[in-house]
């Protein structure tokens, strides 16, 4: 479990008891349901990571658009309120840049949360390959939090941050890669296979 769970839980048990202790024990359990929403919500399960030329799912949640861009290929993932939000680095290698942008929170599974939305945009060089991958704020969400810095070594799979209610998470992906999800399906963070190298693949 993400620790901010457990602070949220805390508060909002603590906002409980006080209200069931001075006002009435029945306003107090709107604030006990929303306490354990948050323990449940801010759940961080292991996962089972594949190994070989693979690019895995930086998020759970459902497949909403695979587009062909001039910078490549395009899966965007929708998270809604009942998916884990913790985001995973979607292939080994450094991480060369983060870059954060303020912005829009137009509901997220929308084409517009791709470009005007609040968002912080991730790139991962990696076995000579470059992966680019954005955290996008939604409806609800209004916290993006990146534990990873440039300059640090990540593994494909590896814990990388987190989007607080729902969200969104588009990946890019250069030519040397074959897309292996569609749209309409769901994929789970770190275990859920998006694309395998091409070049690899041959060999």
């Amino acid at each position: 479990m993400v620790s901010t769970g457990i602070y949220y839980a805390l508060a909002l048990t603590a906002a409980g008891f006080a209200l069931g202790s001075f006002v009435s024990p029945w306003a107090a359990i709107p604030f006990y349901i929303l306490a354990a929403f948050c323990l449940w919500f801010f759940r961080d399960p292991e996962r089972k990571i594949p190994s070989g030329p693979v690019a895995v799912s930086p998020a759970d949640g459902k497949v909403v658009l695979i587009k062909e861009r001039p910078s490549g290929t395009q899966v965007c993932i929708f998270l809604n309120v009942f998916d884990v939000h913790v985001n995973r680095a979607p292939i080994a290698g450094k991480v060369v840049d983060v870059r954060y942008k303020k912005g829009k929170f137009h509901v997220a599974s929308k084409p517009e949360a791709s470009v005007e939305n609040e968002m912080n945009t991730l790139v991962i060089d990696g076995h000579g390959t470059v992966v680019e991958f954005s955290q996008i704020a939604g409806l609800i969400a209004r916290r993006i939090v990146c534990w990873v810095k440039p300059g640090e070594f990540v593994t494909a799979g590896q814990r990388i941050g987190m989007i607080q209610f729902g969200s969104r998470v588009d990946i890019t992906f250069g030519p040397e890669w074959r897309i292996d999800v569609r749209e309409g399906q769901r994929v789970a963070g770190g275990s859920s296979i998006l694309a395998t190298r091409k070049d690899a693949a041959r060999a």
